[in-house]
């Protein structure tokens, strides 16, 4: 490899909050402010008019706000009566979350491997796994792309399976028109702050149009209380604050805004990095880009280069579920692309609010490592303009 040459430049952070938050400044303080003067803390009117908004835009029935994404997930396989006995097929090639969410709630997580192309849920290998002892079939909409619902969706129906899609890097993404979070049984999505539609803390949320698991749900995320103040179920601390509820709703005006700054962002890389093996796209479900993986054999070289020239970047996972230490009960499982991914994926910076000549800046250092100087004289290479 040669020698990344950059010129000097103050850095970036891989994510920057601040260039999404200040516009909203005015806004977030106004919210602090009658949160604060309402006393409105716990569950609350905030949290009721975020769960109708974000149910609306899922094209759900029904939206039920947690403390987390990975409390959403877990709830919605116990409200779902999923536990001991059950297996629940997940990806090989995720956050283990998704995994830890199935062990949570007392069933057995098993691998499936992901498509070499977008790192999403392989419907052949799932078709594999399926055996009489699985409940349900839990997609990751990796990457802010939804996985091949048509066809997981068909298998779940032959054997009367859940669908239940993680959709914590999915918000606003769709799949032949419907929005994720409306394509399953239920859906969990997380708040984190870097997420598409993040909070000013953590948060998370299920979204359903089955009323059953809602109101389990519902009643799980709160120790299982029920309205005359008596706990019919052995339930969570799992409430999602009445202030994240508001920040979320003010967010969630400028999501669809976001997400196409997102797109244009991940084509301006894609223009630019035609030597550089990127993330497959599928015209079914336009991607949202929640990050901006690029593959590589010298992973660690290329990130210490980048580090050193100021550009951030970042290794989402660097271990296939089979090989997490926290699951040993995956670790025979067959999944070669998963690894590969695991192996060799590396996140360019991906936010709203990113320059062109940011973006510019980050090419010309990958193009340079990989022995491809990028030309910036070339037309249309230039713009400094914001998104």
């Amino acid at each position: 490899m040669a020698t990344a040459v950059v010129e000097p430049a103050s850095s970036i952070p891989f994510v920057d909050l601040a260039a999404q938050h200040t516009p909203l400044s005015g806004e977030l303080q106004a919210v602090l402010d009658r949160v604060l003067k309402a006393n409105a803390f716990v569950l609350s009117e905030e949290v009721e008019a975020f769960e109708g908004e974000f149910a609306a835009a899922c094209g759900a029935q029904n939206c039920v706000g947690v403390a987390s994404g990975t409390a959403a997930l877990t709830i919605i396989l116990q409200a779902a009566g999923i536990g001991p006995g059950d297996e629940v097929i997940v990806p090989a090639h995720t956050f283990i979350a998704t995994a830890l969410a199935v062990r949570h709630a007392g069933a057995v997580p098993v691998c499936a491997d992901v498509q070499r192309g977008t790192g999403l849920l392989d419907p052949d290998a799932v078709s594999a796994a399926i055996n009489p002892r699985t409940a349900a079939i839990m997609p990751v909409h990796l990457y802010g792309q939804v996985c091949a619902m048509d066809e997981l969706g068909s298998l779940a129906a032959k054997h009367s399976l859940l669908m239940i899609e993680d959709a914590a890097q999915a918000h606003g993404a769709r799949y032949r028109g419907r929005a994720a979070g409306s394509l399953g049984s239920a859906a969990g999505f997380s708040f984190y702050p870097s997420k598409n539609l993040g909070a000013l803390g953590d948060g998370g949320a299920i979204c359903t149009n089955d009323f059953e698991i809602a109101d389990r749900a519902r009643r799980l995320r709160d120790l299982g209380r029920l309205d005359d103040g008596s706990h019919a179920l052995a339930g969570y601390n799992e409430r999602l604050d009445g202030l994240q509820a508001a920040f979320l709703a003010v967010k969630l005006k400028h999501l669809d805004e976001w997400n196409e700054q997102r797109r244009a962002v991940a084509s301006w890389y894609r223009q630019r990095l035609t030597t550089v093996e990127v993330l497959e796209e599928r015209t079914e479900s336009p991607c949202i880009y929640h990050l901006f993986p690029i593959r590589t054999d010298d992973r660690e070289v290329l990130r210490e280069r980048l580090r050193a020239s100021g550009i951030a970047t970042g290794v989402h996972y660097p271990c296939a579920l089979p090989d997490q230490p926290a699951l040993p009960e995956l670790a025979e499982a067959d999944a070669p692309n998963a690894r590969d991914w695991a192996a060799r994926d590396l996140s360019l910076r991906m936010f709203p609010g990113l320059l062109k000549s940011q973006v510019d800046r980050v090419c010309e250092a990958v193009l340079t490592c990989t022995g491809e100087r990028l030309d910036l004289h070339r037309p249309n290479f230039r713009s400094v303009s914001k998104l």
